[in-house]
This record gives C-alpha cells, sequence and structure tokens, in this order.
C-alpha cells in the first residue's frame, strides 16, 4: 500500500518514561463554556453557589454539545466573560476550592444496556475528543448503521506530535481500560473489528497491547511509521485499512470510526465509576522548562499560569495548548487547561524563527510532496493573494488540515499554512 505524504520530524519525547502525577489543587479554577464542537453550554449555577465535584455546571438541550462538570469542590465566586485563544467569547465559571474535593450525590456508574443508553451515558459524562479536537463524542457514536454501517473501530495512538507523551503513557497505565472500552464500543455499537494503531516509536506500549489482546480475536494491534501526522484522522484510516475518506465525506462512509486512545480509556472509567470528566493528562515540556517537565493529571480549568509557575517556565517566550506543529499558541498564561488539552509546551526566544524573512518561491514542489492530502499549497498562496475562490475550490482547498508540513519543508519560509488557513476563511465568507 502505497504511504501518503508527510515529513520526519525529531521526536523529543523525553518524558516517555515519566509516569503520570497528580498536579493537585490549584487556587482558583476557571472553566469556560466553550470546550467543544456545537453549541454553547449555559451555566447552571451562579455566584455564591457552592459546588462538588463531578457536579453539573454546563449544558445545553442541543444535541451537538457537551455538558461540563466541576472538577473540585469549592464556591463559584464569579461569572466572567472570557475569550477562548481561537477568539471565540463564551461565559467561564470561577471557583475557589475548598479542597475537600467532596464528590456529588449520585456519582454511580451509569445503566447501561443497549446502544441508546451507551450513547446517553457518553453523553452525560461530558466527553468529547480527548486527542484534541474537542467533537462531542456521543455525537461520533450516533452513526445510523443503516445508511453507514461500520465495521472497523481504529483506536488513535499515534501521538505524532513532538514532545507528546500523555496517550503514551495510556497505554502503559491504562492498558485495561483501554480494552475494557474497546469491548464497550464494540457490544453496544456493533462493531465486529477494532485496530489500536501505535507509531513504531513506542515499542513498549506495542508490546504491552499485543499482550493484553493477544485472546481477543476482535482487536488488532497494527504497527505504524513514526511519520507526522500519522494521527491524523483520514491518514490513519489509509495507512491502517487501505481505505480513503474521500472529500465532504466522514469516517463512517468508509466504514470506520476513529477514536483516541485516551477517549475510549475513560469511557471504560466511567462506565466502572460514574465520574465524568474533570481531569485531563498532559505532557509539560519544552526548552523553557527549567523543573518538573513530565505527564500529569490536571484538573480541567487550571490556570496556564500555574503550570509554567510548577515547570520553572514564567519566562518562556512562546507558550502553546498542545504540539509545535497544529498547537495553538496562547496570548495570556491566565487561559485554563481545557477538555482538548494535552499538552503545555513552553519555548525559549531562540527556538523561534525570529528574523527570517520569506523569499520568493522556487516551484521546488516540496510542499506538495510532503502534503499527507497532495494538496498544492503553493498554488493556495497565488489563488489566495488574487481572491480566486474557484480556483481554491478546485484546488480542493477545504482537504487541507492545517497540518503544517508544507510550511516546515519549505525552503523559502512562506507562511503557507498560515495562507491557508486565511484561505479558508476566504472561502467561508
Amino acid at each position: 500500500m502505497k504511504s501518503l505524504g508527510g515529513i520526519k520530524l525529531p521526536h523529543y519525547k523525553s518524558t516517555a518514561t515519566s509516569e503520570t502525577v497528580e498536579f493537585g489543587i490549584p487556587e482558583k479554577i476557571l472553566i469556560p463554556m466553550s470546550q467543544a464542537m456545537g453549541a454553547m453550554p449555559e451555566p447552571l449555577v451562579k455566584k455564591g453557589d457552592n459546588v462538588t465535584v463531578g457536579q453539573k455546571i454546563g449544558s445545553t438541550d442541543a444535541f451537538m454539545s457537551a455538558p461540563i462538570h466541576s472538577p473540585v469542590s469549592g464556591e463559584v465566586t464569579d461569572i466572567v466573560d472570557y475569550i477562548n485563544p481561537n477568539g471565540v467569547r463564551a461565559k467561564a465559571v470561577v471557583i475557589k476550592p475548598d479542597g475537600l474535593q467532596t464528590k456529588a450525590d449520585g456519582i454511580t456508574p451509569p445503566e447501561i444496556s443497549d446502544k441508546q443508553s451507551f450513547i446517553y451515558a457518553v453523553r452525560e459524562s461530558g466527553l468529547t475528543g480527548l486527542g484534541g479536537a474537542a467533537f462531542p463524542t456521543h455525537v461520533k457514536l450516533s452513526f445510523d448503521e443503516l445508511k453507514t454501517p461500520i465495521d472497523t473501530l481504529i483506536i488513535n495512538g499515534a501521538e505524532c506530535e513532538p514532545y507528546i507523551t500523555a496517550d503514551n503513557r495510556c497505554f502503559l497505565e491504562d492498558a485495561t481500560d483501554i480494552t475494557d472500552g474497546i469491548l464497550l464500543c464494540q457490544k453496544y455499537l456493533g462493531i465486529p473489528h477494532c485496530k489500536i494503531c501505535i507509531e513504531d516509536n513506542k515499542p513498549e506500549a506495542i508490546a504491552l497491547m499485543k499482550k493484553k489482546t493477544e485472546n481477543i480475536n476482535a482487536i488488532e494491534v497494527v504497527t505504524l511509521p513514526s511519520k507526522y501526522p500519522q494521527g491524523a484522522e483520514k491518514v490513519i484510516i489509509y495507512h491502517s485499512t487501505g481505505r480513503v475518506v474521500m472529500e465532504g465525506e466522514l469516517p463512517s462512509n468508509a466504514g470506520v470510526m476513529v477514536l483516541n486512545v485516551s477517549t475510549v480509556a475513560f469511557i471504560a472509567n466511567y462506565a466502572k465509576t460514574g465520574m465524568p470528566l474533570t481531569t485531563k493528562r498532559i505532557t509539560i515540556d519544552g526548552s523553557a522548562v527549567k523543573q518538573n517537565r513530565g505527564n500529569y493529571n490536571v484538573f480541567i480549568g487550571t490556570p496556564i499560569s500555574d503550570i509554567l509557575k510548577f515547570a520553572g517556565a514564567e519566562a518562556a517566550k512562546k507558550i502553546l495548548y498542545g504540539g509545535p506543529m497544529m498547537g495553538t499558541a496562547l496570548f495570556s498564561p491566565d487561559q485554563p487547561i481545557l477538555k482538548s488539552t494535552n499538552a503545555i509546551l513552553a519555548f525559549d526566544e531562540e527556538e523561534q524563527q525570529i528574523g527570517i524573512e520569506p523569499s520568493n518561491c522556487i516551484r521546488c514542489g516540496s510542499c506538495t510532496r510532503a502534503c499527507p492530502l497532495n494538496l498544492m499549497p503553493m498554488r493556495f498562496e497565488t489563488a489566495y493573494k488574487t481572491e480566486d475562490t474557484e480556483a481554491l475550490k478546485k484546488l480542493r482547498l477545504p482537504l487541507c488540515m492545517s497540518c503544517g508540513c508544507c510550511s516546515y519543508v519549505c525552503p523559502a519560509n512562506r507562511p503557507l499554512v498560515e495562507t491557508n488557513l486565511l484561505a479558508k476563511e476566504l472561502l467561508r465568507k
């Protein structure tokens, strides 16, 4: 099977052997209502209310949404206006923890007996894709088996971005939850086959999952080359099954469903405990981190400033949610840990490309060869500058996943991925 494009990146996986440690309770929790694709939840609490661990504090009746729960017990000190790093405005609940961690009433394992109750339980857990996409998981599970029958569940454990090792630690520390979560999905969604996909730079995870599944015929462990962006949905589907998700289609049209490994592990844990999504395993790393780099279980809503202080990285020049290729740069350390956060990376100034001006495109074709979907970023740039929307459509711009491969390999240092994002906005308008 011919491999799609992509690039080889330095791994920088120095925290791969760092066991997950509890981060602790911060002095303040800030929980935005905008933490997933779809309709934004409304706060269910007000200033002065007392809340408990696992209590629902944000919700909406819209199907394309996920409720939000308190990770701590304490007092709601304010409801504030908040701006996400992507510019979305939302309300946010501010909580002062009391340190007691009193659990909310009714935190018990959900009653699951069929597909409908399984999907309902996943929605009530507040689960969104833990690989970073923040798509409400229950929506993905609600496929119509008559219109788009799914025969293969793909567990995405590629974790192809440099530095990040949170999913690797999930494999090594939560292997039983992973297999239990897979079996729950197969049982209640009627999916007969499962492929656990792991890049070959995680040999311990591969060996452990093969051992855990050796007597389960319905689950196969697939070793993939460590090549970025191996974890992209269309890429991992093609490299593990040979199937192509066509433009404008969903993975279900190709008979597959993709879930992140941490997502499926959480499903099993929720089914056993009834505790909704209130914490995230994240990697703390980067050149500005002077101490305590590693993997931590952090309360959702913990201010990034607390993370930076803990890491000795207050002087960092660049802070990212996620990896250096597709992560989001933070405009303020007051931003909190979100459901979608899998890493906080802090970098020194010398790692940024400062003072390197773009030069003219030399038509070398490096960007096209690197593109995992065989697109032509240099032609996107030309069409964008002339506002030629028809050309952008013909060049299949909407397929671009903004992975950054084109910018990474460009010898002229042209801002190709940034231009692609602007071109997409032009098409939307």
